[in-house]
């Protein structure tokens, strides 16, 4: 058993098999794992304490994973959310992710794939980046502590969202495709789901606001960071200079 991953991890899923080997992979990787049949009973022990990372069946009795993955986001932005689901539809995809789901996974799935997914969310969960502050723009990011802020008012993002913009950030000026987006942010070597990268795209959009939109659309190529001057503004300190607001938009 390796003893390098660490943190509770939930499973929430009403078909036994799953739920019992997916909890068997997760231990054999050194996890403390949490089993529940459905969302209403994992519920009942969340409101008590959060685990690190929920993995997360859609269709249950009593509460199904929509449901839950609301009453989570209700509470907390940041506690990431793996959806299982046993219908590749499109819908189905679209409204977790909508909901604040941060990845999903479509029954049957290879339990490697899994793991490397668990392990992604949770390290990127813990590893603050060296730089304290960057600012782009009226947008200020603590890469430390995981804030968002634009002109002072504070941007809720779920982790997947933030890693999306902090990717974006990282490569301000230059176009990442959809295919750099769904390699680096998703940490997935499957085959790149474009259409998620988009939903993902608006919903950050939405978030940060439109006044100016930040996030430009590149034809046939991906989306851009869009930077006045070509530079973001970075420093360990707390206090930092505003970036200047000359520049196209």
């Amino acid at each position: 058993m390796s003893t390098k991953s660490t943190g509770r991890v939930a499973v929430v899923d009403d078909e036994e098999n799953i739920r019992e080997t997916v909890g068997f992979a997760l231990r054999r990787e050194g996890y403390r794992v949490d089993l529940f049949s459905d969302g209403q009973a994992a519920w009942a022990r969340f409101e008590r304490e959060m685990p690190d990372l929920v993995v997360l069946d859609i269709v249950m009795p009593r509460m199904d994973g929509l449901e839950l993955c609301r009453k989570i986001r209700g509470v907390t932005e940041v506690l990431p959310i793996v959806f299982l689901t046993s219908r590749d539809e499109e819908f189905d995809r679209v409204l977790g992710l909508e909901l604040g789901g941060d990845d999903y996974l479509v029954k049957p799935f290879a339990f490697a794939e899994l793991l490397a997914r668990v392990r992604a969310l949770l390290r990127r969960g813990r590893t603050p980046p060296a730089t304290a502050e960057v600012r782009v723009r009226d947008l200020v990011i603590d890469t430390n502590r995981r804030r968002v802020t634009r002109r002072g008012q504070l941007i809720a993002l779920t982790m997947r969202e933030y890693q999306l913009l902090e990717y974006l950030v990282q490569h301000a000026g230059t176009v990442a495709t959809r295919t750099d987006l769904w390699e680096h942010v998703w940490d997935s070597h499957s085959v790149p789901d474009s259409n998620v990268v988009d939903v993902y795209i608006r919903y950050l959009r939405n978030k940060l606001g439109r006044a100016p939109d930040l996030i430009a659309t590149v034809r046939g190529g991906g989306y851009l960071l869009e930077v006045p001057g070509g530079a973001v503004n970075e420093t360990p300190h707390p206090e930092i200079r505003p970036a200047s607001s000359k520049g196209t938009e």
